[in-house]
């Protein structure tokens, strides 16, 4: 399935200047956006399982900060996936206005 222009645009602002996007993971994933200390996920989609694979992504990613990027009316189903696969990190709306630590 083609990713969304909200997707695209939000993968862009996370990789920054010198991100990168689509970052190769072990077992044939891929990390949304990481940079030297920061890892992101997109998800749009709401679902409980593909949040919680976002979250494993960003646990298997490695790095100090794992932010997970959702709309604003699933920011407490993102919070409850990244608990439930013990990632800790940062839960923020597409904005970027809200955060939340998990």
């Amino acid at each position: 399935m083609a990713e969304t222009s909200s997707h695209k645009r939000a993968k862009g602002a996370a990789s920054g200047r010198g991100g990168k996007k689509e970052v190769p993971l072990p077992r044939g994933r891929r990390l949304d956006a990481a940079t030297l200390k920061k890892a992101t996920e997109v998800e749009r989609s709401g679902s409980r399982s593909n949040l919680e694979k976002a979250a494993r992504r960003l646990k298997a990613s490695g790095k100090p900060r794992k932010v997970l990027q959702v709309p604003q009316t699933d920011m407490a189903k993102a919070s409850g996936a990244m608990r439930k696969c013990r990632t800790k990190g940062t839960v923020k709306n597409m904005s970027g206005g809200k955060r939340r630590s998990v």
